[in-house]
């Protein structure tokens, strides 16, 4: 309490955003006075409807959900100090911060994204373990698409022209784009989310950012809030951001790469590598538990219909479980590195996932197999993409396996299982109603 009112009095708020992560990443919440925000903490704090984290992408409700109550009862808002920053964009000075949610009893509403991150985070520091993560996200840019019935176009960069080509790794065509990114670099600076390195992307105005690594929920909090600063950022510019797993017919799809470790809590120490720097059988453990559960927690990683268009065999998206050293086509990449630097990339999910259920769900996996000592496959040398296509093809497969896993369900929580069940079931019953111009062009007069 009295760390939100220092700042906002040093800082002379006038406005707070008070935001809450929904299932799909969606930032919801209430806008409020500063002085009216004051008051209201002293109070129980901001209400909500319980059924905004049963909120389909669409913003309608599962007619047959059954995890929030009949009453669809308040959960209030309790805002986390340590999340309090500037919104830079306003001209009024502006603040946000995000916010866990409690049941009138007390008791924490356990499908709440940023709960259930919480929830397996407390799981690993009961071992004594502390998880350090470092996310790198895909994005692309577009021109602005006012009828979605158009394909999304490149935009227009400095030179007055689109990209011609895939220019991967290249300086100027980052260049094109300088104006959006020098915004984007002083928002971060001014929010503390601690971007690092920029680079161009193999598609077309495609574009990723690293995040330096760190602690699990506050990079979570940082990725959730990035996201909407690059749409901020690119509207201003008059282009779009797009997170998409797959926006453009084509073109490679976007992913949220995690890179994870896991070290003691008490010493320091990465407990994937040994004095020698030979690997662990805790890191075995991780890995295993990552083969042998991510294809169950796919929902929480490929969240959307869109999702699956971008794991096709020969792409840069990988199609299995295998891992390997340097390799880049495996869904499990152990980078060349240090004793302290030992980690394992999540190639998997992507740029759509919610950041806070992408990191839980691999955090997970890998605990399960941490605990129990599991052991993984034989890491493979060359193309994984020669190999059998194991991960869900589509997102009803991925709900059921999601649905069939108990080691899962009893980490992440019965009723959050039934909520994204719940979620994804009506939007993909709400994709299917939809007629796509592929098959306006190949079935109309074929078929």
């Amino acid at each position: 309490m009295t760390e939100l009112a220092d700042f906002i009095k040093s800082h002379r708020i006038t406005e707070v955003e008070c935001l809450v992560p929904d299932l799909s990443g969606i930032a919801r919440g209430k806008i409020v006075p500063a002085e009216k925000f004051l008051r209201i903490l002293r109070d129980r704090g901001l209400r909500l409807p319980e059924a905004i984290f049963v909120q389909t992408v669409t913003g309608d409700f599962p007619e047959d959900e059954d995890v929030t109550s009949d009453e669809n009862a308040d959960i209030y808002m309790v805002p986390d100090a340590s999340t309090i920053r500037l919104v830079p964009w306003y001209t009024e000075p502006t603040a946000q911060v995000i916010s866990d949610c409690f049941y009138a009893d007390g008791a924490p509403v356990n499908i709440s994204p940023r709960w259930v991150l919480r929830r397996v985070l407390e799981l690993y520091a009961e071992r004594g373990w502390r998880p350090i993560v470092a996310p790198e996200l895909e994005f692309f840019l577009v021109q602005i698409n006012k009828d979605p019935d158009y394909p999304l176009l490149p935009p227009v960069g400095r030179s007055g022209r689109t990209e011609s080509g895939r220019q991967a790794y290249g300086i100027d065509a980052v260049n094109e784009f300088d104006p959006i990114f020098e915004d984007v670099y002083d928002f971060c600076e001014a929010q503390d989310i601690d971007i690092d390195t920029l680079t161009h992307e193999a598609g077309v105005a495609q574009i990723e950012i690293n995040f330096n690594h760190g602690d699990a929920l506050d990079l979570a909090d940082q990725t959730f809030l990035f996201k909407r600063t690059v749409r901020e950022t690119a509207i201003r510019h008059q282009v779009y951001a797009t997170f998409m797993a797959k926006p453009m017919q084509d073109q490679p799809g976007s992913a949220l790469h995690i890179h994870q470790s896991v070290v003691d809590v008490k010493t320091g120490v990465n407990l994937f590598a040994d004095e020698f720097g030979n690997d662990t059988p805790l890191f075995h453990g991780f890995i295993a538990g990552l083969q042998k559960f991510l294809p169950s927690a796919m929902p929480l990683l490929a969240p959307n219909v869109n999702s699956y268009r971008r794991l096709l065999p020969g792409s840069d998206a990988p199609i299995n479980v295998h891992w390997g050293r340097d390799n880049r086509t495996v869904g499990f990449r152990v980078p060349v590195s240090s004793r302290e630097g030992r980690r394992v990339e999540n190639r998997v999910a992507g740029a759509d996932a919610n950041p806070y259920l992408a990191l839980a769900a691999s955090l997970a996996c890998g605990y399960i197999g941490m605990v129990n000592a599991m052991e993984p496959s034989d890491p493979i040398k060359g193309t994984a993409h020669r190999l059998a296509f194991t991960l869900p093809r589509h997102l009803m497969d991925a709900l059921n396996k999601f649905n069939a896993c108990k080691p899962l369900r009893e980490i992440i929580g019965e009723d959050f299982v039934r909520a994204v069940i719940s979620v994804k079931t009506a939007e993909y019953e709400a994709y299917q109603r939809v007629i796509s111009s592929w098959e306006r062009e190949n079935l109309l007069l074929n078929v």
